[in-house]
């Protein structure tokens, strides 16, 4: 794709890493057909190949409005267009820095900005989080149903292990997984213990930046990204060998550190350090020998829900279901699994109606083999799926968790 970007944005790095990204596109139109927006919208600027054109008259210094900003807005950034580009272009990257770029030239309506303030503010500060999610499940039986739909039932984390093993990994808490889902890590660090392995999390590791970063608060993001180099740095010297994620979504994040603190001369060989250290909880465990952990519990059938982040940012797809198999988990059929479940981090809170078509869509592929239960690695698919599902959903970690008793 020949470019031609204003001064404006050529002369700085994150234009000229824009325009080595649109010189990548060849105009196939090959990841149309796996873009869940264009597959529901059919309107090609609503798809990945329309997007980029969007986004390539903006840097070009062309008319730009908020019918252009509606169809950006409309993507779920899941990534399932670079899984199928044959030339490798990183759109989400090219998403991620035109959205920034725009919201500083153009800015959103009154409305709009505030709400966007407001999830940046609450959802990455752990506390306020789960004060609020408290409040809501206390308040629940008298919120109206839309909402009352949202709010997940009161979890609890069993007792996380007390032994202390020579091999040591590193788990982020993260901002709303403690509250809305505290067994989590619970439950990774329980069967982590069972390999002989000690699971540790930093108490001032927070959000990993996605949240801020996707907002295109992108400096607030990299604070936060710097924070948690902090918290684990002294961790990562005494011998962590490596930062196992059980919230894809943040491994996504996380596995970038190294190139969105490249610049940065404090904190880039840092940066670089943690990312190769940061790997899925699933890609973790498949190397190492899981005979301890063969299930003795029958959990049921069960359909597995690989989010987007696992698949296409982390590109560990098939990866859990292997891990899930060889400890004697039955599988049931699903269909679609490359299609986003329409949580996408704060898109289900943004653009609700188009959300809930593709949840819809999910809940069916996923449920047609009739499973007992639905299991996922991202917190924000968990809670997404559980506003609708008839059977339990759960992270998948809890299912290799013998029950209690």
């Amino acid at each position: 794709m020949q470019t031609n970007l204003v001064s404006e944005f050529a002369n700085t790095p994150e234009g000229q890493e824009a325009e080595a990204i649109l010189r990548a596109c060849v105009h196939c139109g090959f990841c149309t057909a796996t873009c869940p927006t264009y597959q529901e919208l059919n309107d090609e600027r609503d798809g990945p190949r329309g997007r980029i054109y969007l986004m390539k008259q903006f840097l070009e210094g062309g008319e730009v409005t908020d019918k252009t900003r509606h169809h950006l807005d409309r993507c779920l950034t899941c990534r399932s267009c670079e899984t199928t580009c044959p030339s490798g272009v990183k759109y989400g990257r090219l998403l991620d820095i035109s959205r920034g770029l725009m919201d500083k030239e153009l800015p959103r309506a009154p409305q709009d900005k505030w709400t966007r303030w407001v999830l940046a503010r609450v959802l990455p500060d752990r506390a306020l989080f789960g004060f609020l999610l408290r409040l809501g499940q206390v308040c629940a039986p008298v919120l109206p149903a839309r909402l009352r739909a949202k709010v997940p039932p009161r979890k609890r984390a069993r007792p996380w292990p007390t032994a202390r093993h020579n091999r040591v990994v590193l788990a982020l808490a993260g901002c709303v997984q403690p509250a809305a889902a505290p067994n989590t890590n619970a439950a990774a660090a329980r069967v982590l213990d069972r390999l002989g392995i000690t699971l540790l999390e930093a108490p001032q590791a927070g959000c990993c930046g996605a949240v801020n970063y996707h907002l295109s608060e992108h400096q607030q993001g990299l604070d936060r990204m710097r924070r948690n180099i902090d918290a684990w740095w002294p961790l990562i010297e005494s011998g962590a060998e490596a930062i196992v994620m059980t919230a894809s979504g943040c491994g996504a994040m996380v596995q970038d550190y190294g190139h969105l603190l490249k610049d940065d001369a404090a904190y880039a060989a840092k940066a670089r350090t943690v990312s190769e250290l940061c790997t899925d909880l699933g890609a973790f465990l498949l190397r190492q020998d899981l005979e301890a952990l063969q299930v003795q519990h029958n959990p049921g059938k069960v359909a597995f829900h690989c989010p987007c982040t696992l698949q296409h940012a982390m590109q560990h797809s098939g990866v859990v279901e292997q891990v899930l198999t060889r400890v004697g988990i039955t599988l049931a059929d699903t269909r679609d699994g490359h299609l986003c479940c329409g949580s996408a981090g704060t898109y289900s809170l943004l653009q609700p109606e188009l959300s809930q078509q593709l949840l819809t869509n999910k809940l069916a592929a996923l449920t047609g083999g009739q499973p007992d239960r639905i299991a996922t690695a991202n917190i924000g698919c968990q809670m997404h799926l559980e506003t609708r599902a008839d059977i339990p959903v759960q992270h998948w970690i809890e299912l290799l968790d013998p029950p209690p008793g």
